[in-house]
């Protein structure tokens, strides 16, 4: 039975293009559910706006703090493994260990989510990450190469963290602006990856001064940022837990949320294009540097050219959450993939010594990746069932995470063998199996609505 409108009842919200997709795949988005309370359904309208005020409030400071300590580590983290190994070689494996901790430990925490709420997992997710930030200071101080691989996988809980925390900006979002919920908390890691950098010299002259290698110094930031980030999840998630009762779902196994994302057009979508661009992302970002240091640039440049990658990454995420909510889902993801191509075309084209142009590619690719993060991320999101919907995003993270570690693994040889225009013109070929498919997945949505 229909339910018969009454003069007070609010006009029905006007269709946007992005509805269209939903409609088609029978995805509608299911009522909002507590980001909290692991399945918790709110109650009343004016309920639902303060909950997802103070959720993006908790959430934007959580991933700046989580930024912060996450990108302090990192940016030693290469450094102090070479002095620890007295290899070269051996810089890259904290990174890749830090990455593949991050995909690992991306669906245990998703289960978390999905059985206690997203306040004890992104509390738990902080914690580890702390853990590892101090296993790293440990395995500094006594020169332990093992521990501080272990360490990085423990710390890439951090980073796994802020992931999740984007879709905890969407659980209880107004489904007419989920993904510029989900862009805000995206915008706020952009803070972070600014800051922490810039503690290293800090860092080191603290962690002399308490008798801390000045290489590991900058993990005391990470720790007390981390520990920050804890405390605001947990407290701050606290209050707004109050607002509504919690609902247990199933446990679902990861092979069967695997069968039934792939089943779903435009949650397979989402999935694929969020992963395929964060691991073109990887794997030429990665190697940027290197190139452009065998080709005279000094370490100025370098920063330049990395600093314009990031801001390209992250600076714009709320623009990308605008054309998301305004234009589609899917014409967004095809716009990120179409950004990310022009990179790779212009860093395939550009003369070694033309470093103007690869800081070009690498804004570009910052770009692009940020809008198929977004446009994908909430495509996933929306268009998978209520019951599967955080262990889906789990297998996001895993799924990007692995991925990006393969990639990356990957670029090294193939720079040295084919050169970085040829890593180019590689990772541009990864992008078209999902370009297509954002095309015939259009289609069907056409199809459909004809």
């Amino acid at each position: 039975m229909t339910a018969t409108p009454t003069p007070d009842s609010p006009p029905p919200p006007a269709r946007r293009p992005g509805d269209q997709e939903a409609i088609a795949s029978r995805a509608v988005d299911s009522p909002p559910v507590d980001p909290i309370g692991a399945g918790a359904r709110v109650a009343e309208p004016a309920t639902a706006a303060d909950l997802q005020r103070g959720t993006l409030r908790v959430l934007v400071v959580s991933n700046v703090l989580g930024g912060v300590a996450v990108a302090s580590g990192f940016a030693v983290a290469g450094l102090l493994a070479e002095s620890i190994s007295g290899s070269t070689s051996m810089a890259g494996l904290v990174a890749t260990s830090t990455t593949l901790g991050a995909a690992i430990l991306a669906v245990p925490l998703a289960r978390l989510a999905r059985s206690q709420g997203r306040r004890v997992s992104l509390t738990a997710g902080y914690l580890i990450a702390t853990a590892g930030a101090l296993l790293s200071i440990v395995a500094a101080q006594i020169g332990s190469m093992a521990l501080l691989l272990f360490a990085g996988c423990l710390f890439g809980s951090g980073s796994a963290s802020n992931l999740q925390s984007r879709y905890a900006a969407t659980d209880a979002a107004d489904p007419r602006h989920v993904a510029r919920s989900l862009s805000v908390v995206v915008w706020a890691t952009t803070i972070g990856v600014v800051v922490g950098p810039n503690l290293t010299g800090l860092g080191g002259s603290v962690g002399s001064s308490l008798g801390v290698l000045p290489l590991a110094g900058p993990y005391l930031f990470s720790v007390v940022a981390f520990g920050l980030g804890l405390a605001t999840v947990w407290f701050g998630l606290r209050r707004l837990q109050q607002v509504t009762p919690r609902v247990r779902l199933e446990r679902q196994p990861l092979t069967a949320t695997f069968r039934r994302v792939m089943a779903i057009p435009h949650a397979r979508l989402g999935l694929l294009a969020i992963a395929t661009a964060h691991s073109v992302m990887v794997g030429l970002m990665s190697m940027t540097s290197v190139h452009l240091r065998h080709h005279g640039a000094s370490l100025t440049i370098v920063g330049f050219v990395i600093s314009g990658h990031v801001a390209g990454m992250y600076a714009l995420s709320p623009v990308m959450g605008w054309l998301t909510d305004r234009i589609g889902r899917i014409p967004t993801v095809g716009l990120g993939l179409g950004i990310l191509a022009s990179a790779m075309t212009v860093a395939a084209l550009a003369p070694d010594e033309a470093h103007g142009l690869t800081a070009l590619a690498l804004v570009l690719l910052g770009l692009g990746w940020s809008a198929c993060l977004v446009s994908g991320s909430t495509l996933l999101s929306r268009s998978v069932p209520e019951d599967i919907r955080t262990s889906a995003q789990g297998l996001s993270d895993l799924t990007m995470g692995a991925l990006a570690s393969l990639a990356g693994t990957a670029a090294g040889p193939i720079l040295a063998h084919l050169g970085f225009h040829w890593l180019a013109v590689l990772c541009a070929c990864l992008l078209l199996p999902v370009a297509l498919l954002a095309l015939a997945t259009r289609s069907r949505v056409t199809d459909a609505l004809a």
